[in-house]
């Protein structure tokens, strides 16, 4: 069977044992940080794709500031003409919280002869052992943890657990239960400091692509409100 699915940038025409990142956040917005850690996650764990999962509705974190559609629009423009990086909208067109197993769930439907692998940056990670079904998500899909050089470890108890009986040095051939830690090009950027230096009047160039900026520009995103905008 070939690989589809719902995305708007096309899917490249892997077959059987396609191995597929899964990379969730708000990206609001995406930014060459995200973009150079799943090019690493990409190559270092020869997966076939990476699939770019913005979330609808936080669980743990403050709801995004750009509407869903919009930063959906700001994923596409930031992965034209990659086949390997595609933007899933699944997320964005399921109601409720956006639950990672519920994600892990809907794209072992899809592709059911793939490899799942679900891609966290250390701060996701350390807070891992608290998420909604983290066992369940361990029985679908294995976990690469992308680090940051020196980057130390989690105290959590219940995180070192989990490690001990799912860490790997590095993937095996099996679909889902392990965790590997994979290092990757740090890039300082965050998608809140984007946020802030253009509702201060500051400027994003090089920061995000081009065609991103252009969108925030278009839609007017991120600058400070005043009283006479809701005129």
């Amino acid at each position: 069977m070939g690989i589809s699915g719902s995305n708007r940038n096309g899917d490249p025409g892997a077959a059987q044992a396609c191995s597929i990142g899964v990379f969730g956040g708000t990206f609001d917005p995406i930014h060459h940080g995200h973009l150079r850690i799943a090019l690493d996650a990409l190559e270092t764990l020869r997966l076939q794709q990476v699939r770019f999962v913005p979330l609808a509705q936080a669980v743990h974190r403050k709801q995004p500031d750009a509407p869903a559609d919009v930063r959906l629009q700001m994923l596409q423009a930031a992965l034209d003409r990659r086949q390997d990086l595609i933007a899933d909208d699944r997320e964005l067109r399921r109601k409720g919280p956006s639950y990672t197993i519920d994600t892990l769930r809907s794209l072992y439907e899809d592709f059911p002869e793939a490899r799942l692998c679900l891609l966290l940056g250390d701060d996701a990670f350390n807070d891992f052992a608290s998420w909604h079904d983290p066992l369940g998500i361990l029985g679908l899909a294995n976990i690469a943890v992308l680090r940051r050089p020196n980057q130390a470890s989690s105290s959590d108890p219940a995180l070192a657990e989990l490690l001990t009986k799912h860490w790997v040095k590095e993937l095996m051939p099996a679909r889902s239960g392990q965790i590997v830690f994979c290092t990757v090009t740090q890039l300082e950027i965050a998608s809140s400091d984007i946020r802030q230096r253009i509702a201060s009047g500051r400027s994003a160039d090089f920061l995000t692509p081009p065609a991103v900026l252009d969108l925030i520009v278009r839609h007017g995103l991120y600058c400070v409100k005043t009283p006479a905008d809701g005129l």
